[in-house]
C-alpha cells in the first residue's frame, strides 16, 4: 500500500518521466565523450590527395606590358620582371638557371605561353658581369 500511495504521488507529478533523465543525459554524455575521443586521436591521413589545376582552360590571357630580365653571369641565373595590365596581377618575378639570350628568351616563351616573337618585342635585358658592375 505505501508503494502504490508513492507511485500515485509520482504519477500526480510527473515524476516518473523526469526521473530516468538524468541517467540519460548521463549516458550520452560519456557515450558522447568516448566517441569524440575515437574520433580525434586516430590520425588523419587522407586517401586521395587533391591535385590543384593552376590554369584552366577557360583562364583569359593577361597582356603583358614589359618584360625585364637581368642576367647575372657569376650566379648562373636570370632573374625575370614582368609588368602586367591585369587589375588582379601586376608583375611576377621568375628565376631561371640561364644565362644565354636565347634561352632566357625560350624559358620565359614556355612559362608565359607567348609565341617567342613577341617575348622579344617585350624584352630588355640586363647583364651583371662577376664585379657587380653592369654592362
Amino acid at each position: 500500500m505505501l508503494q502504490s500511495r508513492w507511485l500515485k504521488i509520482l504519477r500526480s507529478l510527473g515524476l516518473e518521466f523526469w526521473l530516468p533523465l538524468p541517467l540519460l543525459g548521463l549516458a550520452f554524455w560519456v557515450g558522447g565523450g568516448f566517441l569524440m575521443d575515437r574520433i580525434l586521436s586516430r590520425s588523419h591521413q587522407p586517401t586521395n590527395p587533391l591535385k590543384v589545376e593552376t590554369l584552366s582552360a577557360k583562364q583569359s590571357r593577361t597582356i603583358v606590358l614589359s618584360i625585364t630580365a637581368q642576367i647575372k653571369k657569376h650566379q648562373g641565373v636570370s632573374r625575370v620582371r614582368v609588368k602586367t595590365a591585369s587589375k588582379a596581377l601586376k608583375e611576377l618575378e621568375f628565376e631561371f638557371p640561364v644565362t644565354e639570350l636565347n634561352q632566357v628568351e625560350a624559358a620565359v616563351s614556355q612559362e608565359l605561353r607567348l609565341p617567342i616573337d613577341d617575348v622579344r618585342k617585350l624584352m630588355r635585358f640586363e647583364t651583371e658581369n662577376g664585379d657587380g658592375m653592369r654592362e
